[in-house]
């Protein structure tokens, strides 16, 4: 059995597990401002009082990308406070001290092996989607944990890069590094992975390009796995399948999912267990947040484990209720057309659930009491009545009603949600302007399935394909918001913005008298092309980023985490070397010495203008493929011939006669006529790189 109970020894590593602190959130609230912060205290406080040798946080450890200075200072603070000190450390570390160390300085990734620290004990964590780096800087991406990691505080583990090219992409893929640690007769490894896209993740894992590297001896050494992701399946690929990690992971640690289910459970057809400690803070009022939330206690001696739930007391109890007003207004007698009648029964229940979470606040701090712990004083609880109005044709306004309970609850302004069972409708085949059809509009969805349908890019997606954008791309504005809404970056709708105005600017102005219809016509047509130049861009982007493994012609099918030490390497260290691709680099095109010849009624790439007149191009036929644009441009300066321009204009696009020739310039002495059109030619491509 891998859970089983023994009595603590020397060689039992002593972890503390926590998860999705979200340290920050609703800091700006002056009830439950301070909620993350004091339970982030209390989690440490147990890692103190349970003589942990380390503490283990599985992603998300702030609420936002970008912390406020209050929140960095007071974690930072709790930190050095708890985890600094004299205690000796009893883990030996057998990996390198250097992987994952800051570029350019000398000081060790792992701060208990700085002899300028004094660690007493190590935390180890990964990045979650809610603290994940962000930025293109020198350094490269960065975030909070960065900081924390350079400050000495914090062991940042689980950065992985993606695949600079298609080349090497089979060989990169996700590569897990691990932290290998050694109390006298255990040996753990810790293998981490900060969040990536669900899509992405499920691609790396179903193509095997999850590499692990592993000990010779990897049966003699506990192997711990800390992934941030779905675990709830919300679509095809966005969720992360319980089922394809490699067998020699012993335990994964869940992080993402707030759903409190920290005892272990077994996988179907696998030797691991996983545990999902959940939150430490209730960030949305949903039935989920509703579970008491709790860390572990988990003790390793050499392949198995025991894991000890531990209460949290600092969190706000939390309680939830659906009412369907239409079937107990019989049993009540509420009358539906009465709001004051209904709005008496709603107070009825809040009252009613404001009770039940005190009696819960009561009944673990008596319990607290009696295991020889100090009192805490009671705290406002979270209470939140779910009401079902089909039928009903007046309701109380929510806010209103939740001030009768200022200071009873600390949510008042959301204590009550309204909703209504919607019924089918026919749905059209044009979607309204103003009102667009979403993909959660769909009337057969439930409620929870709305909720776990939703998705931020795909909604702004479908909204602005239904207004009919004038200017602005659908797609480079969707990917703005999404930056703007999920990462919080505040310029990136006003950077898309501007940048796409430029660029249409520089595809429209150069002509000197435009008709108002002829302008139009501009606009969409840039627009077009604006469009197709983001869409082959981002696809060049995700090409060279996620490049995919070639496919294989045998039928043999490997583990889903490739394992370095299963692929026949040899070496004097503890790892097997990286193998070593055998897909040849892509040759780089060559430019073609000559353009092949043009159909007649082919519409020849306009080039920006520059000043210069119209141009006719000839072929090696001496055949004539005149350049027309919608604007009048300007004559070319000094020109030795010149021809009868509408004339020209006035012609139809076909095949000029051999003889003829129509040109804007004739050639200098001493020079072909090829080789002038050719130099031309270079001309205008020079200029359309220079413009763009």
């Amino acid at each position: 059995m891998l859970v089983c109970r023994f009595s603590p020894v020397d060689d039992t590593i002593r972890i503390l597990l926590a998860t999705d602190n979200h340290i920050g959130y609703n800091e700006r609230d002056p009830v439950r401002g301070q909620d993350s912060i004091n339970t982030f205290r209390e989690i440490l406080q147990l890692a103190v009082k349970h003589d942990v040798d380390f503490v283990l946080l599985a992603g998300d450890l702030f609420h936002d990308n970008k912390p406020s200075r209050e929140c960095l200072y007071q974690t930072m603070a709790l930190l050095r406070e708890y985890t600094m000190g004299n205690k000796p450390i009893q883990l030996e570390l057998l990996s390198d001290p250097d992987e994952g160390k800051a570029d350019g300085f000398s000081f060790p990734a792992i701060n208990y092996e700085d002899a300028n620290f004094n660690v007493g004990i190590p935390v180890f964590s990964i990045h979650g989607n809610h603290d994940d780096p962000q930025g293109a800087g020198a350094e490269g991406a960065l975030c909070a944990l960065d900081v924390l990691s350079v400050s000495g505080l914090v062991n940042y583990m689980g950065k992985i890069d993606l695949p600079i090219s298609d080349a090497n992409a089979p060989t990169t893929g996700i590569a897990l590094r691990p932290v290998l640690l050694r109390k006298g007769a255990t040996y753990l490894g810790l293998y981490g992975v900060g969040n990536v896209k669900d899509q992405r993740m499920h691609f790396e894992l179903r193509s095997n390009r999850v590499r692990m590297f592993m000990p010779r001896d990897k049966d003699n050494w506990f192997n711990i796995l800390l992934l941030h992701q779905n675990r709830v399946k919300h679509g095809p690929q966005e969720s992360v399948p319980e089922g394809m990690f490699d067998d020699s992971i012993d335990l994964v640690v869940w992080g993402h999912e707030h759903d409190c289910r920290i005892v272990p459970e077994p996988v179907a057809g696998k030797n691991y267990y996983i545990t999902q400690p959940g939150s430490s803070v209730a960030t949305s009022l949903a039935d989920g947040e509703a579970i008491q939330k709790h860390v572990a206690l988990l003790q390793i001696q050499g392949k198995e484990f025991q894991l000890t739930p531990i209460a949290l007391r600092t969190v706000r109890p939390f309680v939830i209720e659906s009412v369907v007003l239409s079937e107990v207004a019989e049993e009540e007698g509420i009358d539906l057309s009465d709001q004051i009648d209904i709005s008496k029964f709603l107070k009825t229940r809040v009252n009613a659930l404001i009770d039940q979470a005190n009696r819960i606040w009561d009944e673990r701090n008596a319990k607290a009491v009696e295991d020889g712990e100090e009192e805490l004083p009671r705290m406002l609880p979270l209470v939140r009545l779910k009401v079902d109005t089909t039928g009903v044709t007046a309701t109380s306004n929510p806010i209103r009603f939740g001030q009768d309970f200022q200071g009873r609850i600390a949510n008042p302004r959301d204590v009550l949600v309204f909703h209504r069972s919607k019924k089918p409708a026919a749905r059209g085949g044009k979607v309204a302007i103003d009102q667009p059809e979403l993909s959660i509009d769909d009337p057969n969805l439930s409620v929870s399935e709305k909720l776990a349908k939703v998705r931020v890019a795909t909604l702004v997606e479908e909204y602005l394909s239904a207004q009919e954008l004038q200017l602005l791309g659908e797609g480079g504005m969707s990917d703005a918001i999404q930056m703007f809404v999920e990462k919080d970056d505040i310029h990136a709708i006003e950077t898309h913005v501007v940048k796409s105005l430029k660029v249409l600017m520089n595809n429209v102005q150069g002509s000197e008298e435009v008709d108002e219809d002829e302008v139009v016509d501009m606009l969409v047509k840039a627009k077009e092309q604006h469009e197709r130049n983001y869409a082959e861009n981002k696809a060049k982007a995700l090409t060279t980023k996620k490049g995919k493994a070639p496919a294989r012609d045998d039928d043999q099918s490997d583990d889903s985490m490739m394992m370095e030490v299963d692929t026949g390497g040899a070496g004097g260290s503890d790892f097997d070397e990286e193998p070593e691709s055998d897909v040849p680099p892509p040759k780089k095109k060559k430019a073609p010495a000559q353009p092949k010849k043009a159909p007649a009624k082919a519409q020849a790439k306009k080039a920006p203008v520059r000043g210069r007149g119209k141009k006719a191009i000839v072929s090696d036929d001496d055949d004539v493929l005149e350049l027309d644009d919608d604007e009048e441009e300007e004559e070319p300066p000094k020109p030795a011939k010149k021809t009868n321009r509408a004339a020209v204009l006035s012609q139809p696009s076909r095949k000029a006669p051999v003889k003829k020739r129509v040109a804007t310039s004739t050639p200098a002495a001493g020079r072909s006529s090829r080789a002038a059109v050719t130099k031309a030619r270079g001309k205008m491509t020079v200029d359309d790189d220079e413009s763009d």
